[in-house]
């Protein structure tokens, strides 16, 4: 499968090594040119690329960037992926450690739900809340006793099912979180959130989440 990657971080970075070890043809780009990421193609063996090309053609697109900068990418940034082709999105708002006030955000408007419309394309939400290391080492076989599950916010139909199926080879059990309307239950401050839960205990801390934000999580401190 052809695979975009807009993002070289912790979490970009990590998709690329998973990734091309099960055999995907991966292209990465980060918000400066394709030299800066020669060592990391150089180990995995991904092409590196600008930014604005980073989408075309792929069966799938994974953009995975502080979301201070998601304004900045180029208009029509995942356009030119292959039609139908699902884009994940695995931000977080961090207000007061990163980002700074994202208005509509703090008004009310669901993290991923923000960064859809900035985009301009439906999104799925996962590995928002995985750390970088554990997403990097810890996939096992599908079946093992307390597989680590992760969350997926976003539409059903095709573009879930290759959703899900990724994420189950990168060895972690998908658990369906609902829409991205629903997504907020796996933001920054909910139960789910850094934890590594098995597919039932995902499920129930999904289940307890509030929508409202907490202190930590939010610009708009007393």
């Amino acid at each position: 499968m052809k695979i975009g990657i807009i993002g070289a971080g912790h979490i970009g970075g990590s998709l690329v090594r998973r990734l091309r070890e099960l055999g995907h043809d991966v292209t990465v780009s980060n918000s400066r040119s394709p030299e800066t990421l020669a060592d990391l193609a150089k180990e995995t063996g991904a092409t590196a690329a600008w930014a604005k090309d980073t989408a075309t053609d792929a069966d799938l697109v994974i953009v995975s960037i502080p979301q201070k900068n998601v304004p900045d990418l180029v208009d029509g940034i995942v356009d030119a992926r292959k039609p139908g082709a699902p884009v994940i999105e695995t931000n977080n708002y961090y207000p007061q450690q990163r980002d700074g006030e994202i208005a509509a955000i703090e008004d009310g408007q669901v993290e991923s739900a923000w960064v859809a419309e900035q985009i301009g394309a439906p999104v799925y939400k996962v590995f928002n809340g995985i750390f970088w290391k554990h997403l990097l080492e810890n996939g096992k076989p599908s079946g093992t006793p307390n597989r680590i599950a992760l969350p997926i916010a976003g539409a059903d139909g095709p573009g879930r099912e290759l959703v899900d199926g990724v994420v189950d080879q990168l060895g972690f059990d998908p658990v369906d979180a609902g829409s991205i309307a629903e997504s907020w239950r796996q933001q920054p401050g909910t139960p789910v959130y850094g934890k590594d839960f098995d597919a039932e205990n995902t499920r129930k801390a999904l289940a307890e989440a509030t929508r409202e934000r907490t202190s930590e999580w939010t610009a708009r401190t007393v």
